[in-house]
């Protein structure tokens, strides 16, 4: 169980929203130097998961990732909702 769990039980509750639509307002609404700088991190981030991925699986990496996204796809949107949780959490609290 996430950290997060429970903040997914009732999201309209906590967030009026889903955590990525509430991490698209932030983004928008946010002190732009930070959001910029935060998204270059995940970026980079990205780019090392991407680089390490085609070194283990080849240039074939990407129906990997599709195949395990079909597979484990309630562990990806549980996943991608704490991401969306934490990224926010490095933007508002580098914007205050």
């Amino acid at each position: 169980m996430s950290k997060y769990s429970a903040l997914f039980e009732d999201e309209d509750d906590v967030f009026l929203g889903s955590p990525t639509s509430k991490l698209m307002d932030i983004i928008f609404n946010a002190n732009n130097d930070v959001v910029r700088y935060d998204l270059e991190n995940f970026m980079k981030r990205r780019a090392a998961m991407e680089l390490f991925l085609e070194e283990k699986f080849g240039e074939d990496y990407g129906k990997e990732i599709d195949i395990f996204m079909i597979e484990s796809s309630e562990s990806v949107e549980i996943k991608t909702k704490s991401l969306s949780i934490e990224l926010m959490g490095e933007i508002v609290s580098k914007s205050e």
